[in-house]
C-alpha cells in the first residue's frame, strides 16, 4: 500500500469513527428526550382485516393512509377531479442522515389535496404536515372512530357516509359527502385485505371502489353544488421497502356500466415490474375477484416531461385484461398533474384525473380513472432536512 492509499484509508477510518460517535450521540439524545424506538411489529402484520376497526387509525402502524379520488360535475356543467389524502407516519425507525426523525415528531401527520379543472385546463394543489409542534396546525387521527384532522382539513364518518373538507389558500373550499354504493373490497390474493408487496412484506389494504358524491365547491366566494363518483383506498402497516419497490403505477378505473378495476405495477430501480404487482376486478353487483400480475398488462402510449422536476412520466396507457377481453385506453385530462410535496412527504409524484375509452368483448365502454405515478423523480433519495423542518404548508398551481 502506497502512502497515498494509507492516508486515504486513515481518513476513512476517522470519518467512520466520527460518524458512529455522532450517530450514537443523536440516538442517546432521542432516547433521553422521547424514549426508545419501538419495532412497530407485534406479530399481527399478516392478520386479516377487521372492519370497522381498521378504518380507524392504528397506534402501532408505521405508515397508514386514507386516500380519496373522484370525478364531479357542478350543476352548471363544469367538471373537475379531486384528490384528498391523509397520512400518518410513526417515525421510530426513520432517520434523516444520523438524526432520528422521532426527535422532530412522532407521529407526523401529512395531507395532500388537488383539484383538476377540466374546463379551465388548470391543476391546483396544496399539502400540509404537522407534528403538533408549537408552529404546526393541530392534527389528529382517532383510534376509536373515523375522524382525521390537519388544520382546517378533515375527514369523518357520519351514519356510514364519509364527510370531507379541504381548502387551497383562502379562495377555494371543497366540502363533500361520500356514500358507498358498493360493498367494501378487501384487497389481496386471499381477499382478506392482506396485500403482499414482496416476500414477507405486506400491508393491510381495502377500498370503496364506488362512492356517490354530493358537495359544494366554494371558489372566490361563489358556491357551486356538485355530484359525482369517488374511490377510497385505505392502507396501513409496517413493511420494509425492497429493491422491487422503487416506484409504482396505480390505476383506479370506474366504467359507466358499473364495472370498477384497480391495478398497480410495482417497479424496481431499472423499471422492471415486480411479480407482486396486483389488482382487483369489481363487477356491477359489487362482487370482486383479485388480479395477479399475470392477469393484466399496462403499456404506456406516450410520455410527458416536467419542466419543474425534469422527471419523465408515462402519459397515456393501454390497460388490458386478456382473459376478460377488456382493453382500455386511458388519457390524462391534463398532461401536467405533478405534485411537488418535498416539504411534507418528501416526494415529487404525478397523480391526476383521466378519461377512459375501450371495450369489454364486443361492447364499447367509457369511464373515468385516477392514475398515480411514483418513483420517476428520485429527489427523495437526497432529502433536504432544512426544507422539511421549516416548511409545513404549501399551495401551488400548474397547468
Amino acid at each position: 500500500m502506497g502512502s497515498g492509499d494509507f492516508f486515504q484509508s486513515s481518513l476513512l477510518k476517522i470519518f467512520d469513527t466520527v460518524e458512529t460517535a455522532a450517530s450514537e450521540l443523536f440516538e442517546g439524545a432521542a432516547q433521553a428526550l422521547v424514549g426508545n424506538a419501538e419495532t412497530l411489529r407485534d406479530g399481527t402484520e399478516f392478520d386479516a382485516l377487521e372492519l370497522p376497526r381498521d378504518l380507524y387509525a392504528h397506534r402501532g402502524a408505521q405508515t397508514e393512509w386514507w386516500y380519496y379520488t373522484g370525478h364531479a360535475e357542478t350543476d352548471d356543467g363544469k367538471r373537475f377531479g379531486f384528490e384528498l389524502v391523509f397520512f400518518k407516519r410513526r417515525t421510530d425507525l426513520d432517520k434523516f442522515g444520523m438524526v432520528p426523525l422521532r426527535l422532530l415528531g412522532n407521529p407526523i401527520f401529512f395531507a395532500h389535496f388537488a383539484i383538476t379543472d377540466y374546463e379551465n385546463k388548470s391543476f391546483r394543489y396544496a399539502h400540509r404536515k404537522s407534528a403538533n409542534g408549537i408552529f404546526d396546525d393541530p392534527a389528529a387521527a382517532s383510534e376509536d372512530h373515523y375522524h382525521l384532522r390537519l388544520g382546517d382539513w378533515s375527514v369523518r364518518e357520519s351514519f356510514g357516509n364519509h364527510v370531507l373538507r379541504a381548502t387551497i389558500n383562502h379562495d377555494l373550499v371543497f366540502e363533500a359527502t361520500l356514500k358507498p354504493s358498493k360493498p367494501v373490497v378487501l384487497n389481496g390474493k386471499k381477499m382478506d385485505g392482506v396485500s403482499f408487496k414482496d416476500q414477507g412484506q405486506a400491508s393491510r389494504y381495502f377500498s370503496y371502489t364506488r362512492m356517490e358524491v354530493d358537495g359544494v365547491l366554494t371558489s372566490n366566494g361563489q358556491l357551486s353544488h356538485f355530484n359525482g363518483a369517488a374511490w377510497m383506498d385505505r392502507e396501513f402497516g409496517t413493511w420494509t421497502p425492497t429493491e422491487k419497490q422503487k416506484g409504482w403505477d396505480w390505476f383506479s378505473v370506474q366504467l359507466d356500466g358499473g364495472t370498477d378495476i384497480m391495478v398497480y405495477q410495482l417497479r424496481d430501480s431499472k423499471n422492471n415490474v415486480s411479480e407482486f404487482s396486483s389488482g382487483v376486478f369489481v363487477g356491477e353487483d359489487g362482487n370482486y375477484e383479485p388480479l395477479s400480475s399475470d392477469d393484466f398488462t399496462v403499456t404506456p402510449t406516450g410520455y410527458w416531461k416536467s419542466d419543474r422536476s425534469g422527471a419523465v412520466y408515462p402519459s397515456g396507457w393501454r390497460v388490458e385484461l386478456p382473459e376478460r377481453h377488456i382493453s382500455l385506453h386511458i388519457e390524462p385530462v391534463l398532461k401536467d398533474q405533478e405534485l411537488d410535496t418535498r416539504g411534507t412527504t418528501m416526494i415529487v409524484y404525478w397523480e391526476g384525473a383521466c378519461e377512459v375509452k375501450g371495450s369489454i368483448g364486443e361492447n364499447s365502454v367509457v369511464g373515468r380513472a385516477y392514475v398515480e405515478l411514483v418513483g420517476y423523480d428520485r429527489s427523495h433519495e437526497n432529502p433536504n432536512l432544512a426544507y422539511f423542518l421549516f416548511s409545513n404548508r404549501f399551495d401551488a398551481a400548474s397547468g
